[in-house]
């Protein structure tokens, strides 16, 4: 086959494995020691040049698409990990969906209608802040939400095994025909996310980010990491890999993503197309038409 039909997930010590035994209890939510800010700055700039070359090695080859997801608890740092791993990338082949409630149009489909509409094309990598995953979490703790979905029945018994199929098979259907699915789960501790909406509260540049919603959701944090957990273990496969990624301390996130991408996007092989050696020669004819005009 000229292209894999399956992918296979990059090696990090953050990858959630695709046997059930993941425990989001005993994943970290930061670094394992001491960590240099300078260093992490560095590296940082260093995985953004890498992203960059290669996204326009992609976009040139036209060969695959590639997707990565976001998936956090609010606060977690999202927006600005999106925003700090892709500077410099060329914005046309580069795409942000940001996933809201569902509009009433969207209520009239499948919940994964809306995404397959927002699927990165060939050559492009798309970016989900929050996806598809909301119908398995967010739904999940509220179930009252399917009351708007208009289903032909709620079965509530066995309503989250059968979405997590139709994402398993969705998602494998799309890597068969050559999206790279890349899934991070950014993992903010409750202690870590109580600081952050206080800092929002208090800078006034900040104030438009606040929800105070998201003050009361933090008294249902057990039921949103049982979720978590329960859908980055039915959903993390070699082609479809979800990471857990410490996520308190920002610039080490952004490195660990930055990294994950980098060698995503390395691993395709993909490089700039070459040209025949007709069109090579009719290249240099055009050149020499140029030089005597």
């Amino acid at each position: 086959m000229s292209k894999k039909e399956l992918w296979t997930a990059a090696p990090s010590s953050f990858l959630v494995p695709a046997d059930g035994t993941f425990k989001i209890a005993a994943a970290p939510t930061a670094p394992p020691g001491e960590v240099d800010k300078a260093e992490l700055e560095d590296g940082l700039e260093q995985h953004v040049r890498a992203i960059r070359d290669l996204q326009r090695k992609l976009y040139a080859s036209d060969d695959y698409s590639v997707l990565f997801v976001f998936q956090a608890m609010d606060a977690a740092g999202k927006d600005g990990t999106i925003r700090a791993v892709f500077t410099g990338v060329n914005p046309a082949g580069f795409q942000v969906s940001s996933f809201q409630a569902p509009s009433q149009e969207e209520l009239d489909h499948d919940f994964l209608w809306r995404i397959a509409r927002r699927l990165p094309e060939r050559g492009r990598i798309g970016v989900f802040n929050r996806s598809h995953y909301e119908e398995v979490i967010i739904v999940r703790v509220h179930p009252e939400f399917l009351d708007k979905q208009k289903l032909p029945r709620i079965d509530l018994k066995n309503i989250w095994a059968e979405r997590y199929e139709s994402i398993r098979s969705f998602e494998k259907h799309l890597a068969r025909n050559g999206t790279i699915i890349v899934k991070f789960f950014l993992n903010v501790s409750l202690a870590q996310q109580k600081r952050r909406l206080i800092r929002r509260i208090d800078k006034p540049s900040s104030n438009w980010k606040f929800n105070p919603d998201d003050v009361a959701e933090r008294n249902r944090w057990p039921e949103y990491m049982q979720a978590f957990e329960d859908a980055l273990n039915e959903t993390s496969r070699p082609w479809a890999p979800w990471y857990a990624i410490p996520a308190d301390h920002k610039p080490y996130m952004r490195v660990q993503v930055a990294r994950i991408i980098e060698q995503t996007l390395a691993s395709l092989g993909v490089d700039f197309p070459t040209i025949s050696d007709e069109a090579r020669s009719a290249l240099a004819d055009c050149r020499s038409l140029l030089e005597s005009q």
